[in-house]
C-alpha cells in the first residue's frame, strides 16, 4: 500500500510498497481510508522533536474511511461501516477509560515502560505519534489497523455529511471542545485563545459553543487571524504589529483585570517574535538544550486574570524552564490540560454538526492525494500558500 512514511528530521516520504496491515488481535479492524489529515503536533515529528522516532514509522492520527475487516472479537464494527477513528487507543475496560478519561487508558500503549521513564505513568498509546506512545502505524495511508476497533471509532450513518465535516472528530474539534470545557468557561466570560490553527479554531467556536461573551485569538500569520474574525466572530490581536505586547494589549482590552480565561493551542513550538524567553527557547532547541519553546505558556500564565483559567491543548513534549511559577501560584490560577478523551465528546459533537450548528470543513484550506502529502508537510510548517489544514484523500 501507499503511506507517507518518517525518515528522520524534514523528511516525509509517500512510500508505494509499505505492508499492508494485518488482524493482530480478535478487536481489531481494517479500515480503508478515504480521508486523513496532517495535524499541527504532526510538526513535532516532522522538525525532529518527538524522541522515538524510527525510520520507516508511518504517520498520522487524523483518519476515517471504511472497515474492510474485522477481528473475530469485535463485535460492534461489521464489512463496510463507515467509521472515524480517534487518535487516541483505548480499551474500553480499564479504570481510567470506565471514567472516560480515554487518552488515560492504562493498557493501549504496548512501549508503556518507555513513556513511564519519561512522565512517571504512561498515557495512552496514540497513532501514528512515536514508540513512546506504542509505535503504532498511522493513518496517512491507505489502509490502518485499528486496535480496540470495539471502542474508539465512531460511525457515521448519516450519508449527507461529507468526509470533510466528520473527519475532525478524529482529534482537533474534539481537541477544541475539550480545551474550552478545561477552561471553566461561565456565561459572558473573555475567552483569549492563543494560536489560530485548527485546533485554535475549534477552541473559539467551542467557546462560543460554552458561553463566552467574548473571545480574543492571538496569531500573526494574516488569513488564520482573517478565519478566526470571519469564521469564528473573534476579536484578533495580530502580535507581529503590535507595540507594547500582548499583554499590554489584553488590559487595554479588558480594562486591565486580564481575560477570565486563557487557552494555548499553540504548546511546544511556539513564535515570540523577539520577546527574549523566545529567542532563549530557540537557541536552546536549536542545540538540543531543550525541546519545548514555552512562550505562549508563560504569556497565558501572566496574562490571565487572578482566579482565572489556563487550558492547555497545545501539545508539550519534554521539560520547560522560566516558568512564572509565582505568578500562577499567587493569583490562584488553575491550569488544565492534557490529550484529548475523544470518544467521550463523540456523540456530543456529531449532534452539533448533524444539527447545522457547526460545519467543521471550514478549517479546510487544501485537500489533496495522499502523494502530495510530502510536499504539503512543508507547506503547513512553512504556513505558505494560505494553508491552515491539509485533508488528503488516499
Amino acid at each position: 500500500m501507499r503511506a507517507l512514511v518518517w525518515y528522520g528530521k524534514e523528511d516525509v516520504r509517500c512510500d508505494r510498497d509499505v505492508p499492508d496491515p494485518k488482524i493482530e488481535d480478535p478487536r481489531d479492524a481494517i479500515v480503508k481510508i478515504t480521508a486523513t489529515a496532517i495535524c499541527g503536533s504532526d510538526l513535532h515529528l516532522y522538525d525532529g522533536y518527538m524522541p522515538t522516532m524510527e525510520k520507516g514509522d508511518i504517520l498520522g492520527h487524523e483518519p476515517m474511511g471504511e472497515v474492510v475487516e474485522v477481528g473475530s472479537g469485535n463485535k460492534k464494527l461489521k464489512v463496510g461501516d463507515r467509521v472515524v477513528v480517534p487518535f487516541t487507543i483505548s480499551c474500553g475496560s480499564c479504570f481510567f477509560c470506565q471514567q472516560e478519561l480515554y487518552s488515560l487508558c492504562d493498557t493501549s500503549n504496548r512501549n508503556a515502560e518507555i513513556a513511564r521513564k519519561a512522565m512517571g505513568q504512561s498515557p495512552a498509546g496514540l497513532l501514528g505519534y512515536s514508540h513512546m506512545l506504542g509505535g503504532f502505524a498511522g493513518g496517512q495511508a491507505e489502509y490502518l489497523r485499528v486496535p480496540y476497533a470495539d471502542v474508539g471509532p465512531l460511525k457515521i450513518e448519516n450519508d449527507s455529511l461529507s468526509d470533510e465535516q466528520v473527519l475532525f472528530l478524529s482529534d482537533i474539534f474534539p481537541t477544541g471542545y475539550m480545551a474550552a470545557e478545561n477552561g471553566e468557561i461561565v456565561e459572558g466570560d473573555t475567552v483569549a485563545v492563543w494560536g489560530c490553527g485548527p485546533v485554535g479554531q475549534f477552541c473559539i467556536q467551542s467557546a462560543w459553543m460554552l458561553g463566552a461573551g467574548r473571545v480574543i485569538a492571538i496569531d500573526r500569520v494574516p488569513e488564520r487571524l482573517h478565519m478566526a474574525e470571519e469564521k469564528g466572530k473573534a476579536e484578533i490581536i495580530n502580535f507581529g504589529k503590535i507595540e507594547g505586547g500582548v499583554y499590554d494589549r489584553l488590559m487595554e482590552m479588558t480594562g486591565g483585570r486580564g481575560p477570565d480565561r486563557c487557552i494555548d493551542a499553540v504548546g511546544a513550538e511556539a513564535h515570540g517574535t523577539g520577546s527574549f524567553d523566545a529567542v532563549l527557547d530557540k537557541a536552546k532547541a536549536a542545540v538540543f538544550l531543550a525541546t519545548d519553546r514555552a512562550h505562549v505558556l508563560r504569556e497565558t500564565i501572566m496574562c490571565c486574570r487572578k482566579g482565572g483559567t489556563v487550558s492547555i491543548p497545545g501539545v508539550y513534549i519534554g521539560m520547560v524552564d522560566k516558568m512564572p511559577m509565582g505568578a500562577a501560584m499567587n493569583k490562584g490560577l488553575t491550569l488544565k490540560m492534557g490529550q484529548t478523551h475523544v470518544p467521550h465528546y463523540h456523540h456530543k459533537l456529531l449532534e452539533k454538526i448533524e444539527a447545522g450548528e457547526i460545519d467543521p470543513s471550514f478549517v479546510v484550506t487544501h485537500s489533496r492525494p495522499l502523494e502530495d502529502g510530502p510536499e504539503l508537510y512543508k507547506t503547513f510548517r512553512e504556513k505558505e500558500d494560505g494553508c491552515i489544514k491539509v485533508v488528503l484523500k488516499p
